[in-house]
């Protein structure tokens, strides 16, 4: 069966009109697109999408130093809390980030404690570590980290019973400490703390 297509609703002379407008805006379009166009009949180059190499940041070698210095000082408080906790002293990685004073105070003291069947667990909050002094033209670079210790959550316990050891009250738990650090060739190391004996 054939359909019958339906007549448009539209007048012939309306139909006209429409088709004559749509080759008026057919004709502007073409007439634009020659004018576009180079004089000698070639398209315009493309322009390069390639993008704009980014300005150079320049970084301070003394800010990037201190901040591996106060990284290093953050990561031999974590491992001091290790070493204080295990009673066989090889749960810690100390060397990494301490050397010469520091380490050698430090493990006799850890090997003090545990000798006496104790254990320090919990932990220590290093507070506003701040490099008050740094020194790179020396032969051996340098730097002075100034922090508050918070020692209030590192708890004294009994080795075998985890019961805590009663200490004295007036013993200070939050004090100002300096350290020195200094650049070896592994990278930054502890070499020295010294407590100040003032509370913070």
């Amino acid at each position: 069966m054939t359909r019958t297509q339906p007549r448009s609703s539209q007048p012939a002379v309306v139909r006209l009109r429409n088709w004559a407008a749509a080759s008026v805006a057919l004709s502007a379009v073409l007439t634009l697109s020659a004018c576009s166009s180079d004089s000698d009949g070639k398209a315009p180059a493309e322009t390069s999408s390639a993008p704009a190499p980014s300005p150079t940041v320049s970084v301070d070698p003394a800010e990037a130093a201190k901040k591996e210095v106060i990284a290093t000082y953050r990561g031999y408080w974590q491992e001091m809390e290790k070493l204080y906790a295990d009673r066989d002293g090889t749960g810690a990685n100390l060397k990494k980030y301490a050397a010469s004073a520091a380490l050698k105070n430090a493990t006799a003291d850890a090997k003090r404690t545990h000798d006496r069947g104790l254990l320090n667990i919990g932990d220590v909050r290093v507070s506003e570590p701040t490099v008050t002094k740094y020194d790179a033209k020396g032969e051996i670079p340098n730097a002075t980290v100034s922090s508050c210790l918070d020692i209030s959550q590192w708890q004294t316990v009994d080795a075998d019973t985890k019961k805590p050891v009663t200490l004295p009250s007036n013993r200070l738990t939050k004090y100002l400490i300096t350290s020195t650090l200094e650049k070896w060739p592994e990278g930054w190391r502890v070499t020295r703390d010294n407590p100040q004996g003032k509370p913070c």
